[in-house]
């Protein structure tokens, strides 16, 4: 790992116990270069910064102290926590993002990502799916790290939730009077979104389903709760009972 010289300023100056860290907050830049998300993540004037931050070439920069809350996850809510920036650690990924031409990440970045998570896990006794994206826990504001980040792979090595297909097919049937729209939120809070109503619908419910199927089916992301996006809810709502 290798440190900056100066560290981002934005962050709170009071210090945080290791037991309050209790997730990993996963984010893209979305900048045009490098150069410039640096520049903006050591700005005071932007009030936004992350815990490290990993280059395409997969060296890893730290940014604010873990023992410090950094400024990375702005308002923003996951189970019973509000406020995700007090009891998270943020990492942030260089990559263009949508606005700027959204790339695939390389596996070297991948890779320093992983060796890095695996060691956060171990020292804060983190748990699996605790491991999140930025659109998980702000999902009406943000979509990163977006549908081209590896979830999949990471579950395989418990950084994330994940299902099984096969188990998916077998143990979650939609019978044809069940009312799978309605239940689909239920679950959802079951899992821990939030920004919804579970009774009621509102215009913000399509980029939480949208958040939802960018993580577990990247290549279907419609913002409509079909069969297939109501069983994997389903699925992981049942894990987490």
């Amino acid at each position: 790992m290798r440190n900056i010289l100066d560290l981002s300023p934005n962050f709170s100056k009071k210090t945080r116990k290791k037991s309050n860290i209790k997730f990993v907050i996963i984010h893209y830049t979305g900048m045009q270069s490098e150069i410039e998300s640096f520049y903006r993540l050591k700005d005071k004037k932007s009030k936004v910064s992350c815990h490290y931050i990993i280059n395409k070439k997969g060296k890893i920069f730290q940014m604010v102290l873990d023992k410090h809350s950094a400024w990375h996850a702005g308002k923003s809510r996951w189970q019973n926590y509000r406020n995700l920036n007090k009891y998270s650690i943020g990492i942030e990924l260089v990559n263009r993002g949508h606005a700027y031409g959204y790339e695939n990440y390389s596996k070297k970045q991948i890779n320093s990502l992983i060796k890095l998570c695996k060691k956060l896990k171990t020292k804060y006794r983190l748990k699996k799916e605790n491991f999140l994206g930025h659109s998980d826990v702000a999902p009406l504001r943000k979509i990163d790290p977006g549908e081209k980040f590896p979830w999949e792979k990471m579950s395989k090595i418990s950084l994330g939730l994940w299902y099984n297909k096969k188990k998916l097919k077998n143990q979650f049937k939609v019978k044809k009077n069940l009312k799978y729209k309605e239940l689909f939120f239920k679950n959802l809070h079951n899992i821990g979104y939030r920004y919804f109503q579970i009774s009621k619908r509102k215009s913000g419910d399509k980029k939480v389903i949208r958040a939802f199927q960018m993580r577990f089916i990247p290549r279907e992301v419609t913002g409509k709760i079909d069969k297939k996006t109501f069983q994997i809810s389903s699925f992981l709502s049942n894990l987490r009972k």
